[in-house]
């Protein structure tokens, strides 16, 4: 048996309407959820991040340089031959690793530089410091660290500061055609100059 209905009948239009609204019930609930696990991503990741971070920049012969970097507080803790250990590859900062970006090619101290993004290492000893650019700018801390992937390596100046530092600052100071980079923490101030090739 057949059962006929008239193309005016009714019943035959709610049908397609309550399938479009609940087919858009589904997809703004699957689109909430999706938004909602975004958001706890993102928390989880700044979570993990335990210190403020800043950026600093300068400019030489019209391009821009700019250091990105995690900013700890020493707490009452020996720093430099205790929480950051000697002789051994250093973030320069908390979390991620920091980074150095350059518009332009450089020279920091003694290392050739062409313009681009890298990791900034340090590796400070009781004596001197070394600067390190990796080419591997995203990661993080220097758990991964591959030296096989730097740049390079120069020596900085290692000064005391005129008092503690609590917060792990860097600062570019520019003076005529060349920046100073000051690395500060605790009682401890290391430098580099960064110039035109």
């Amino acid at each position: 048996m057949c059962l006929a209905i008239a193309a005016d009948d009714p019943v035959e239009w709610a049908a397609p309407r309550w399938y479009a609204f609940d087919t858009m019930k589904a997809l703004a609930i699957t689109a909430a959820s999706i938004a909602a696990l975004s958001l706890v991503a993102i928390a989880h990741a700044e979570d993990k991040r335990k210190s403020p971070h800043a950026e600093v920049s300068a400019t030489l012969a019209g391009k821009k340089i700019t250091v990105s970097y995690g900013r700890p507080y020493m707490k009452g803790r020996a720093i430099f031959g205790g929480l950051v250990p000697w002789d051994a590859v250093w973030r320069t900062g908390a979390d991620e690793a920091t980074t150095f970006t350059t518009e332009t090619d450089l020279m920091v101290g003694t290392l050739k530089v062409p313009k681009g993004e890298y990791a900034l290492f340090t590796v400070p000893t009781e004596k001197q410091w070394t600067l390190v650019l990796n080419k591997t700018a995203k990661q993080w801390g220097a758990f991964k660290y591959d030296a096989a992937q730097d740049l390079g390596r120069t020596p900085m100046t290692v000064a005391s500061a005129s008092k503690p530092v609590e917060q792990f600052t860097i600062e570019m100071v520019p003076a005529g055609k060349q920046v100073t980079m000051k690395l500060s923490w605790d009682k401890t101030v290391a430098s580099v100059v960064i110039a035109q090739p």
